[in-house]
């Protein structure tokens, strides 16, 4: 089993979107899979909720006060993380995961605060040999915007890898809406998303060989 955290201590920043995409691009790809939900607010819980049983099958774990429980044969794990999550339970979280991707909006205020929490993983041991990459997604970009080019800088001298950039697009929230991603919906449009996550899930597959 390959577990993924998606994990940033800034709210906002689109990681149950990541990981409720991550989890549905592994499902449809014929992978068994789960989404282990460490949020108060259960975003990916309550998104598997709304998911048609015609869609490929994700399961829904709980883990906001207690990590471990799984579902047999499991192939993939995305573990979101919420805000605000104490410190031991996402060490734990943090110790059984093999990998960590980090969203990071362009605003002054996520770089600072990504830059604070990188600052702080990047002692741990496995992250710091390189045993346990962190992946960098910039989340939720515009091109040819101030923000956009400010978060550019940023993510050069961030010390991770940039393995890719979403843009910003209203068929995210339509697509959960219903409990559905990109990857549930064939099509042009979908295809050209889907295109922003090659490089991301790409990365995460070369973990697993």
């Amino acid at each position: 089993m390959l577990s993924v955290l998606v994990a940033n201590p800034k709210g906002g920043c689109g990681k149950s979107t990541v990981a409720t995409n991550l989890a549905a691009a592994f499902a449809n790809g014929g992978l068994k899979t789960a989404i282990a939900d460490v949020d108060p607010q259960k975003s990916s819980l309550t998104w598997l909720k709304l998911r048609p049983k015609s869609a490929a099958k994700i399961s829904g774990l709980n883990w906001l006060k207690n990590e471990g429980d799984t579902v047999k044969g499991l192939q993939r794990l995305v573990i979101d993380v919420g805000a605000g999550i104490r410190k031991q339970h996402f060490d734990a979280l943090l110790k059984a995961a093999d990998m960590v991707v980090m969203p990071i909006l362009p605003s002054v205020f996520d770089e600072q605060s990504a830059s604070t929490f990188l600052e702080k993983i990047d002692t741990i041991k496995p992250i710091r040999k390189g045993r346990k990459p962190v992946a960098i997604v910039g989340n939720r970009m515009r091109s040819s915007t101030r923000a956009a080019a400010r978060l550019e800088e940023f993510l050069d001298n961030v010390g991770h890898p940039v393995v890719t950039r979403l843009a910003d697009r209203s068929a995210y929230s339509e697509m959960a809406s219903q409990g559905l991603s990109i990857f549930d919906r064939p099509g042009s449009y979908s295809d050209l998303i889907s295109s922003d996550w090659v490089p991301l899930i790409s990365f995460i597959e070369n973990q697993a060989d």
